[in-house]
Order: structure tokens, then C-alpha cells, then sequence
């Protein structure tokens, strides 16, 4: 029997490099390879010739001995024999793809997806916990025929190819490869009449109420895992997860750093003059701080404890408020005489040409 030439057979030039060799081997190999062509003998007996090509050519000293003797070689003509090449790494690595490409379509059982779901949520929710009921569309297992995929009361019988394993081997030897059976897709079993609710999947599209808790002290972009949420498995295989995603919205007076809250709250100047007490927005409802005479505009006043429960349970972070002094605005006759009254008692000179009252205090307390 006349053999072909080790080149031809790769489709590539007595010149070609070794990658070269390497990926014209990959190409040919995945379109001869016994699992996506089964039952096919032409195929199985080409892909032996890709791999007895590959065995020669992948070899330097090989290579050199068949380049001067041809199929005279001592190499040539053996058929795959693996001498001393690291062949199998080489054979794993090249039907890497091959082999993750069976287990994607496989019918076998198979872990669902996981799911993810995005929830808005208040600072208030953040801090201090909650939980609510949110709609998921997914796959769950179809109540008609149980996750089977057959219709009610028909029999399903034990797959003759593969004799109920799933599975079986193409080829022989080191060549032999064992991949689902094409005739079950792996499932070891034969369905004459699929249910009609699932069409055989086992699995239908349908919403799911499903209760969140929300832990106090979450924070926006933080993730929840809920276990075996997500999509239902095949032929029985494990539920996927859902991912719950959290989304904080922004709040109209605090602002969150870490686990302490900011705010601003304004003050007269009388009060930021003489001192006194103010109340304060908290997240736990109104409180009071006490402000020193003479507080002057943008000072910070933290108040222990009213912030964000940590996530680990270990207390709570501050907040952090910025007093901003109000400036008085239309003011009385009578307003406007006791400020100047009181800018003259300070030392301030008041004249027609200068900027009245009010501006000179805009003035001295935007700084």
C-alpha cells in the first residue's frame, strides 16, 4: 500500500516550522477526530495518518531521517508508536477544546447555571438590614414530567448503543477515545415520547419569588450568594447559584464614606455665636450635638456610633457633621440697626460707600 506524503498528509511546505506543523495537525485532527465522526472508518484510518504524520514531523531527528529517506525511514511507515515524545501533553493540550466542547453539549447530568439579579436598595435598607422578595426568571425543573424529559406513563428503556453508561469508546489502542453516546447524548436512556410541557428538556422558563435578607451594613456593589437559586441542573444535575448584586441609591443628605456618614446642617449665626444645641438628622432618626460659643462655619462635629453597623458585626461607624453657618436674609429695620449696633461695637468702621451689613457678613463667613 503506496503512502502518502507525511507533508501532504499536514498540508504544509518541507519548509514549515514546527508551529506551523503543530497547528496543521490541530486542524486536521479536529475535523478526522473519531468523536465527530462516528462510526465513519474512512475518518478514524485519516486521523491515524494525521497523527503517524505528526508522530515523524513533531520530531527534529524524526524529521531529518524521513526528509533524507522518505518512507525508507526507520521512523516511517510504523504507524503511531509514541518514541519517546512527550506525545500525550502534546495530544491533551491540542483536544483541550475538543474534549470541553463534549462536555458543553453533553447530555449527561449537568450543573445549572448561576444567575445574576440587581437590587436597589436605600441607605437606610444598607445600614440597618432588611430583606425583600424579588422575581427571577430561570429555568426550573418541569413539574409535568419531574426533570425526566418524558411524557406521562411512557416507558424510557435503556440506551442499546452504549448500554445505559453514556458513553463509549471510538477507536483503539493509545488512538481510543471515549466520548458520550451520540445515540442518548449521554444520558444512558431512551425517550420514545417527550413530554409535551418541556419538549424533553426536563426544564421550563418560569419565574421564582424569592425572599433576599439583606444583612445590615452592605454596601453598594456588595454581592449575596443565595445557594441553589439559579438555573435547575440537567437530568438531575445540581441547581446553579444566584448572584444578588447590590445597589445603593443616593441619599438627599448623607453621604457614606466606609462605614461613617457625613452631613451638613446649617446653623444661624446667632446660635454659632452664643452656642447651643441643634438637631441632627441621623439615620436612627432625629438626635442632638452641642455646639461651643463662637462655632465657627465648616468645623466638623463627630457623633460616636451613628454611622454603618459593620458587616462583621463589631459596632458601628461615626458621623461626621459639617456645620454651615446661615447668612440672615431680608432683613427688618430693626434687624439691620443691631448688626450694624454690632459691627461698630467690633470695630468695624460703617459708611454709606461701604458694602452694607449683610454683605460684609456673606463676606466674612464664606471664608
Amino acid at each position: 500500500m503506496n503512502k502518502c506524503d507525511y507533508y501532504q498528509v499536514l498540508g504544509v511546505s518541507r519548509q514549515a516550522s514546527v508551529e506551523i506543523i503543530k497547528k496543521a495537525y490541530r486542524e486536521k485532527a479536529h475535523q478526522y477526530h473519531p468523536d465527530k465522526n462516528a462510526g465513519d472508518r474512512s475518518a478514524e484510518e485519516k486521523f491515524k495518518e494525521i497523527a503517524e504524520a505528526y508522530e515523524v514531523l513533531s520530531d527534529p531527528h524524526k524529521r531529518a531521517e524521513y526528509d533524507r529517506f522518505g518512507h525508507r525511514s526507520g521512523f516511517a511507515g510504523q504507524g503511531y508508536q509514541n518514541y519517546g515524545t512527550d506525545f500525550g501533553d502534546i495530544f491533551s493540550d491540542i483536544f483541550e477544546d475538543i474534549f470541553e466542547w463534549q462536555r458543553s453539549s453533553s447530555g449527561a447530568t449537568q450543573r445549572g447555571s448561576d444567575l445574576k439579579y440587581s437590587l436597589e436598595i436605600s441607605l437606610e435598607e444598607a445600614a440597618g438590614g432588611s430583606q425583600t422578595k424579588i422575581k427571577v426568571p430561570r429555568q426550573e425543573v418541569c413539574s409535568a414530567c419531574g426533570g425526566n424529559g418524558a411524557r406521562d406513563g411512557v416507558h424510557i428503556s435503556t440506551c442499546h448503543a452504549c448500554g445505559g453508561r453514556g458513553s463509549v469508546r471510538y477507536g483503539s489502542g493509545l488512538l481510543g477515545v471515549q466520548a458520550e453516546c451520540r445515540t442518548c447524548r449521554g444520558t444512558g436512556t431512551i425517550i420514545k415520547e417527550h413530554c409535551k410541557s418541556c419538549k424533553g428538556k426536563g426544564s421550563v422558563r418560569a419565574e421564582k419569588l424569592i425572599m433576599v435578607k439583606i444583612p445590615a451594613g452592605v454596601s453598594h456593589g456588595t454581592r449575596l450568594k443565595l445557594s441553589g437559586e439559579g438555573d435547575a441542573g440537567v437530568n438531575e444535575g445540581q441547581s446553579g447559584d444566584l448572584l444578588v448584586i447590590i445597589k445603593v441609591r443616593p441619599h438627599p443628605i448623607f453621604k457614606r464614606e466606609g462605614d461613617d456618614v457625613i452631613c451638613e446642617a446649617p446653623v444661624s449665626f446667632v446660635k454659632a455665636a452664643l452656642g447651643g444645641e441643634v438637631k441632627i438628622p441621623t439615620l436612627d432618626g432625629a438626635s442632638r450635638i452641642k455646639l461651643p460659643p463662637g462655632t465657627q462655619s465648616g468645623r466638623i462635629f463627630r457623633m460616636k456610633g451613628k454611622g454603618i453597623p459593620r458587616l462583621n458585626g463589631r459596632g458601628r461607624g461615626d458621623q461626621l457633621v459639617k456645620v454651615l453657618l446661615e447668612v440672615p436674609t431680608g432683613l427688618s429695620g430693626e434687624q439691620r440697626k443691631l448688626l450694624e449696633e454690632f459691627a461698630e461695637l467690633s470695630g468695624e468702621q460703617i459708611s454709606e460707600t461701604q458694602k452694607g451689613v449683610l454683605e460684609k457678613i456673606k463676606d466674612l463667613f464664606s471664608t
